[in-house]
């Protein structure tokens, strides 16, 4: 048993820290294992691992291969975890590739009626430059860059006026099917979970669906999951022969209460055991 969060987000997606960062966080946090879970992209793994090296702490913690992948179905926005994926499997290569270039058009596509419906003009470059080389741009950063060139006096006022799907400017991304995420995560080699479901309230209906394509866990364990929502979805993936896994979602220090939500906890080390021996059974499989 080991202590982790196997859901964490650095600045190669919307997380406002580097690999590196994330690494000095956890390993102050008595933490053991951590999954980097970037949004549609891995590149922050192999960052993550080089540095350990670097440090003299790869036998400190171990850090698994992890991706969020974000999909809509009927409407609604489900995140997929994988873990442990070939990240040389074809078919999720080019998920990853498809997912990027789907977050550029978007964000272009968003830029230019920015400038020809309310006049806010926004170089690319602003909101490229949030993220790290290659990273994955997406919402928070146009809507930090709306802020930044004054067309909104905070970044709550840039969702709500232009971040939004009623408003004049936003273009829904063009992404992938939970189906299909769960699917090719699945057939690399890894082990596909349903992110925070309480989320999504067609959560039940949609896990029976998705287990078809190969979906294994369900998020139980999330900072926003109260004990009564964590026993719900515990109790729905010991129902259904699935896994439980969990993690902190932690893209930031909480600014309630000044804490650093990363390396609190409140996942039960016996989550790593049942993860890893999920990936063990799959390669037997």
């Amino acid at each position: 048993m080991k202590k982790a969060d196997f859901h964490v987000h650095t600045n190669y997606s919307d997380g406002v820290y580097s690999p590196e960062k994330i690494v000095d966080i956890a390993l102050d946090a008595g933490l053991e294992a951590i999954s980097l879970t970037d949004h549609d992209n891995i590149l922050s793994y192999q960052v993550a691992v080089d540095y350990l090296k670097k440090i003299n702490k790869s036998d400190s913690l171990e850090i698994i291969q992890g991706v969020e992948i974000n999909t809509l179905y009927n409407d609604y926005e489900i995140h997929i975890l994988g873990y442990f994926m070939d990240v040389n499997n074809n078919d999720f290569k080019n998920l990853i590739k498809s997912q990027q270039e789907a977050r550029i058009k978007q964000t272009y596509e968003i830029i230019d009626l920015l400038d020809k419906k309310v006049g806010i003009k926004i170089p690319f470059e602003i909101i490229e430059s949030q993220v790290a080389k290659n990273g994955s741009i997406g919402r928070p950063h146009i809507a930090k860059a709306i802020t930044s060139v004054g067309g909104t006096s905070s970044v709550m006022e840039s969702y709500s006026k232009f971040i939004n799907d009623n408003s004049q400017v936003y273009v829904k991304r063009k992404t992938v099917t939970p189906h299909d995420a769960v699917e090719i995560i699945y057939d690399a080699g890894g082990v596909p979970v349903i992110a925070h479901p309480h989320d999504v309230d067609i959560a039940e209906s949609l896990i029976k669906e998705l287990m078809n394509y190969g979906l294994r866990g369900i998020e139980a364990y999330h900072r926003k999951h109260s004990p009564a929502v964590v026993e719900y979805f515990s109790s729905m993936a010991e129902k259904f022969g699935l896994i439980v896994t969990g993690g902190s979602d932690f893209h930031a220090p909480n600014i309630l209460n000044g804490q650093i939500i990363l390396g609190k906890h409140f996942i039960p080390e016996w989550i790593y055991d049942k993860l890893i021996q999920e990936k063990k059974r799959l390669d037997l499989a």
